[in-house]
């Protein structure tokens, strides 16, 4: 995975292999398997639209962000802790009405929110507990906090060890996510299982990668390359045999 201070390069060299891998519109600026039609789709049903105040944590680039203002409309802010996303964020905003701002989740910035968005990244807390009860007290009564979730049981020491920055890598059972949703007043209102289109989107992007391979290597070093198509192809793997689902969600302030 990039590091804060080499996401410009990451972005300027993946760029147009993402391009490629996706269908035409769907690729957003995003930098995870979704598509624009299954971010389009989480926002609406978390009730974006204008007026809503929305959080965007781990907001990268911001892809997403531009998406949901330009087609949804709402007062956004995404927060990342890599000034160099933030940066490309705010440049590629342009006059669009999202607000970024750089800083490390846990805590969430100060204010309360009607949405908080957190788009695949929940794998990467240790303490979602924490984490949950932090999204919760952002949370207007009846507040919606819109997801996704790598499900599935930890890691093995040998999946660790085969996985770069495995630290960041912590899929989680949804009994045991909705059971600290509850702890944190929160209640899940719906769910959608995007296993099936996250594959193939994994498969595109790999492909795509591959196809690039000297290019990308030029730009980030062929160790980098090396350690992002083993993490696809790892992520290819757990999917089709069913070790991790790609579940997005939605629960509610209660």
């Amino acid at each position: 995975m990039p590091t804060q201070h080499d996401r410009t390069r990451y972005d300027r060299a993946l760029h147009g292999a993402r391009v490629s891998a996706y269908a035409a519109g769907e690729f957003v600026g995003q930098e995870s398997f979704m598509t624009a039609g299954e971010i389009r789709a989480l926002a609406e049903r978390a009730g974006i639209g204008p007026g809503v105040a929305v959080l965007d944590l781990c907001c990268g680039v911001g892809g997403p962000g531009r998406l949901i203002t330009r087609e949804l409309g709402c007062d956004y802010l995404g927060v990342d802790a890599s000034a160099s996303a933030v940066a490309i964020a705010r440049q590629r905003a342009g006059d669009r009405p999202c607000r970024f701002a750089i800083g490390q989740i846990p805590p969430l910035p100060a204010g309360s929110f009607d949405v908080v968005l957190l788009l695949e990244t929940m794998l990467a807390f240790a303490d979602k507990d924490a984490l949950l009860r932090a999204i919760a007290a952002a949370l207007r009564p009846g507040g919606r906090f819109a997801f996704t979730l790598e499900e599935g049981a930890p890691l093995t020491p040998g999946a660790r060890a085969a996985m770069p920055a495995a630290d960041t890598v912590r899929p989680a059972r949804l009994d045991e996510i909705c059971t600290l949703l509850e702890r944190a007043g929160l209640g899940l209102a719906w769910q959608a299982d995007h296993s099936a289109a996250h594959l193939a989107t994994a498969e595109a992007l790999t492909a795509a990668f591959t196809a690039d391979a000297t290019r990308i290597a030029a730009e980030i070093g062929q160790r980098a390359l090396d350690e992002l198509l083993a993490a696809h192809r790892l992520w290819i793997e757990w999917l089709r045999e069913g070790r991790v689902r790609k579940l997005a969600l939605v629960a509610e302030r209660v």
